[in-house]
């Protein structure tokens, strides 16, 4: 049936969550363009569940919009641009300053070559554009370098500057110039930022868990200003960039995946009074199973193999159990379970196993009989176990979130509405490609559960 049905997808992949707007997003990396999740912790760092729904809900956006208006600013006189003597697309060049058009071999293209001092104005780029801002450009620096965003703001007063400089430095705020560093980018890529998304993290720095509510918008990105020496070509803005978000987050999933086939997470977790504290490097079922979910649409994309290969590998944690680092559980020594969270005891995460489920059934459905083979079998052993359970994941008036009240004995975990919209998401989901009365009868009664339905008493 192929990859799981995408039109589910807006639902499943939580966006709010995914877009790298949200509260438990610091900033979304210059050096690797994926977000950075506060979610236990205001320093920032990378959470694989975080980037891999970052992937996946810029690819489900990317097909239920249509294409974003492109406005080209630069391509060094081998393409079409807005410009040429229109007022948009004019480089001003103060003195001291050189701005070239230079052929460049590895790329077969013209390119503009840039030299300024840093203590220069540098070169700049009229943009002039109030329609979007996501702004794009392709850049190879030859030393220290920055390319910086002028931006009118809905502040009145002086604009605000993004400026995007050679250095490992996450982010950082000075009155009204905002700084990411972007790595050395010594050779060739691709930068594309959302600029109302950087600027609100800017201006809502701080070193708390949240990034600060503010109601600052863009209003216009006025121009783009080189400093230092580089080369730049194919300066765009448009109105979105599903698929960059997209391959920014599988390529990482590519880099970071550790010999155990795994993403480790790198905190501490303390799932509940009860619960053994989780140490950094820890793996997680959601985050192998979502990995798989964004690994596999990157491979049909793209064709390249290494997609394929990381998301098989991202099968070995699913045959451990937890005390010996990996993600599985068995419940009341019967039902194969994948933990979101192994805790110790098992803690049975109901939303965060059938993600795991949707991930096992994309990558069993890519890799085909031979090479999906162990996927379909923990995809199968997995269904098994849902069907077994899923009852009691039932209150009778909503869902609970794990078992801890089996486990440890203690009250229920009771699902919020969001997370038990979700539980039926999933199971909608998996009721399209397994068609088990079980699901039938559960989607019914969860969502008569939102318009208050109750099950019958005695």
């Amino acid at each position: 049936m192929g990859v799981i049905l995408e039109v589910f997808q807006k639902w499943i992949w939580c966006w709010e969550y995914g877009n790298g707007n949200g509260d438990g997003v610091k900033c979304i990396s210059g050096v690797e363009g994926v977000p950075l999740s506060t979610q236990w912790g205001p320093q920032g760092y990378f959470y694989p569940i975080q980037i891999a729904q970052y992937g996946l809900s810029h690819y489900s956006k990317n097909l239920t919009e249509k294409a974003p208006h492109v406005e080209v600013y630069e391509t060094a006189g081998d393409g079409i641009g807005v410009g040429n003597g229109v007022g948009n697309g004019e480089w001003t060049v103060p003195k001291g300053c050189s701005l070239t058009t230079v052929w460049d071999k590895a790329r077969l293209t013209a390119v503009k070559q840039f030299s300024c001092p840093e203590s220069s104005e540098g070169v700049s780029l009229e943009l002039n554009n109030g329609r979007d801002f996501i702004i794009s450009f392709d850049l190879k620096l030859l030393g220290n370098g920055s390319v910086s965003v002028v931006l009118e703001t809905t502040e009145r007063s002086q604009p605000f500057t993004v400026h995007y400089v050679s250095s490992t430095q996450l982010i950082a705020l000075r009155d009204r110039d905002i700084f990411y560093g972007i790595g050395a980018r010594a050779a060739w890529s691709t930068l594309t930022r959302d600029l109302l998304t950087d600027l609100r993290k800017g201006v809502g720095l701080s070193n708390t868990k949240a990034v600060k509510q503010t109601k600052i918008m863009p209003k216009r990105v006025l121009r783009l200003v080189a400093k230092g020496r580089g080369l730049l070509d194919n300066v765009t803005v448009s109105a979105t960039a599903h698929m960059a978000a997209f391959f920014a987050a599988s390529r990482w999933l590519l880099r970071n995946q550790d010999e155990r086939g795994g993403w480790p997470i790198m905190v501490t977790r303390k799932l509940g009074e009860g619960f053994k504290s989780l140490d950094p490097g820890w793996y997680s079922a959601m985050a192998q199973g979502q990995a798989m979910s964004t690994l596999v649409r990157a491979y049909q994309l793209t064709k390249e193999p290494a997609f394929l290969g990381a998301a098989l590998r991202a099968t070995a944690p699913f045959k451990l159990p937890a005390e010996q680092r990996g993600v599985k559980a068995v419940f009341m020594n019967r039902h194969e379970w994948y933990e979101e969270y192994p805790t110790t005891p098992s803690s049975f995460v109901l939303n965060g196993f059938m993600y795991s489920l949707i991930g096992l059934y994309d990558l069993k459905e890519t890799a085909g009989e031979k090479l999906g083979k162990e996927a379909r079998l923990l995809y199968e052993r997995g269904m098994e176990s849902l069907k077994a359970m899923l009852p009691l994941f039932d209150t009778g008036s909503g869902s609970v979130y794990d078992l801890r009240h089996f486990m440890l004995g203690t009250a229920p975990n009771l699902a919020r509405w969001d997370y038990h919209t979700t539980h039926i998401n999933q199971l909608q989901l998996l009721s399209s490609i397994d068609d088990a009365p079980l699901f039938r009868d559960f989607l019914k009664r969860w969502k008569s559960y939102l318009r208050g339905g109750r099950a019958k008493h005695n």
